[in-house]
């Protein structure tokens, strides 16, 4: 954890000894009382936390708090619905590099019964992103949506000009590097990058892509595992723009 993160609701509140960050300063930065770390408020400034008391069953902790940090990458992913361990990677990661949204989406060759995992349910998809978030030494949070169809998700993405690309490794006549420097500056204000689930695109699906204004682009020869494409195509992304 190099940004120990907490909710709004939890300041001014003792920290159980059994929570994993109550755990994480005790046991791994060695933190006594009066000593301090760096802390973060979910969606909220940046400070440090400071250790002013050790109980028996939870610690306290006092905070201040800076300014806060830069909002995300104007970054949309489009995600056809992964299984669950493939999501939890992308939650993770996707966050930690930076992005402003992730919808997981129904396609028709997706599996239907991944969106009933519990991670979705049990609300262990938001500790990800905060685990990402810390990572990162960022508060900030991705919107993350799952389940919804793939032309709903297409349809609802705002209507200004933004870079559209597609990762396809069948129909795509160009890598996603090629695509970049003709289609994208520095400031261009935002992209959104859609990836097939494991089994690829269907032809409806690409028709849907193809008619909202969806480049396709490839990785390269090789196939990618989705979670690999997805850190794959935002690296190349932030480097071409600019943003790394």
């Amino acid at each position: 954890m190099n940004l120990i993160l907490f909710e709004p609701s939890e300041i001014g509140r003792a920290l159980p000894l059994a929570d994993p960050r109550a755990i994480h300063l005790l046991q791994v930065l060695r933190r006594r009382e009066g000593d301090c770390f760096d802390a973060g408020l979910v969606d909220g400034p940046r400070g440090k936390g400071t250790l002013t008391a050790v109980g028996a069953a939870a610690i306290e902790i006092s905070f201040t708090w800076d300014a806060e940090p830069a909002p995300p990458d104007p970054v949309t992913l489009i995600i056809g619905l992964p299984r669950p361990q493939t999501a939890r990677d992308i939650l993770r990661d996707a966050t930690a590099l930076g992005v402003a949204a992730m919808h997981f989406v129904a396609t028709e060759k997706g599996d239907p019964s991944y969106a009933c995992s519990t991670l979705w349910s049990s609300g262990e998809w938001r500790r990800l992103l905060i685990q990402g978030a810390g990572q990162a030494f960022d508060t900030r949070l991705p919107q993350v949506t799952w389940g919804r169809p793939l032309a709903e998700i297409v349809a609802s993405l705002p209507p200004e000009d933004v870079l559209r690309i597609g990762l396809d490794n069948y129909e795509a006549s160009a890598s996603i590097s090629r695509c970049l420097p003709a289609s994208v500056q520095p400031t261009a204000p935002a992209a959104v990058l859609a990836f097939g689930p494991e089994r690829g695109w269907s032809a409806r699906d690409r028709d849907v892509l193809r008619k909202n204004g969806f480049i396709l682009a490839h990785l390269g020869s090789r196939v990618l595992r989705t979670e690999s494409a997805v850190t794959a195509a935002l690296a190349i992304f932030k480097a071409a723009t600019g943003r790394l």
